[in-house]
């Protein structure tokens, strides 16, 4: 079968969606992706839905002028408010959240029922996670907590420093202690995969963590199949192409700590969506 050599569509209010490409191009080697960026308005957590969801559909009509294949929303906060919105927008291809593929992960490495998820201030607020959830597994003890600061700290890449600790031990000593803590616990932003290990070393070794990242990039795999519009042979080259909103250097300097890998800013494309 030659395949459908289309790029795949992915964007984020900024960089941390650069952990769920990561997974993408481990998961889809033969797959090419356009990324965009849209760091001039970030973050959109703290943001109204009605604002988030405007820019949602300004991010997904220059990725489909790329002439992508499929639209990844690697925001949670757009995924909670604005995944339904683009499915009606644009019917003639997939549009894939991040929040249904963590939702279905926490359910199925829980043991004891209780699931803990943090996000930002809009994830939490719009309670979508706790939606998906409980659609799966209606009698769930779910806990939210909205872990706002260490956005800012996955992007100036404090991974582990003693304020990304301290952070930590804020947010998520008082959910882990006790006989009734959650044994799963859901990272609900694209940023926090970055601070992992602090993570793990504040709710210890006993505790499920969900990287939404990689569970995305399975159900991305999953929608390809189902739709038939797999990439028939790896044409080699660049997998992703980038755009950013504001600070290609910026960009590219900060999203090499998610990505994984350096980003040459020379290939970062500066936008306007807006205009």
């Amino acid at each position: 079968m030659p395949g459908d050599p289309r790029p795949i569509g992915v964007f984020d209010s900024g960089m941390g969606g650069l952990t769920v490409l990561r997974a993408l191009v481990v998961r889809l080697p033969r797959e090419r992706f356009v990324y965009l960026g849209d760091t001039a308005r970030l973050p959109y957590g703290t943001k109204s839905a009605e604002t988030v969801q405007a820019y949602a559909l300004q991010a997904t009509g220059l990725l489909l002028d790329q002439g992508v294949k499929m639209l990844v929303i690697a925001c949670n906060t757009a995924s909670s408010v604005a995944l339904y919105l683009l499915q009606e927008a644009w019917q003639n291809i997939p549009v894939i959240g991040v929040i249904e593929p963590g939702a279905r992960a926490g359910v199925a490495a829980t043991r004891n029922r209780r699931i803990a998820v943090i996000a930002t201030e809009g994830t939490v607020r719009g309670g979508a996670y706790a939606r998906a959830i409980r659609k799966l597994m209606a009698d769930a003890e779910i806990v939210q907590q909205a872990c706002q600061v260490f956005v800012a700290l996955a992007e100036e890449g404090w991974t582990d420093s003693p304020a990304t600790q301290a952070a930590a031990e804020h947010y998520l000593g008082p959910l882990f202690r006790g006989a009734s803590a959650p044994d799963t616990l859901v990272l609900g932003c694209t940023h926090f995969p970055v601070l992992a290990d602090v993570i793990r070393k504040t709710i210890g070794e006993a505790v499920a963590l969900v990287d939404s990242a990689e569970t995305t990039a399975q159900a991305v795999a999953e929608a390809l199949t189902r739709a038939g519009i797999e990439s028939g042979a790896d044409a080699g080259g660049d997998k992703a192409r980038f755009f950013a909103t504001d600070s290609p250097q910026r960009f590219a300097r900060v999203g090499a700590i998610f990505f994984g890998r350096p980003i040459d800013a020379s290939a970062v494309e500066l936008v306007d969506l807006r205009g």
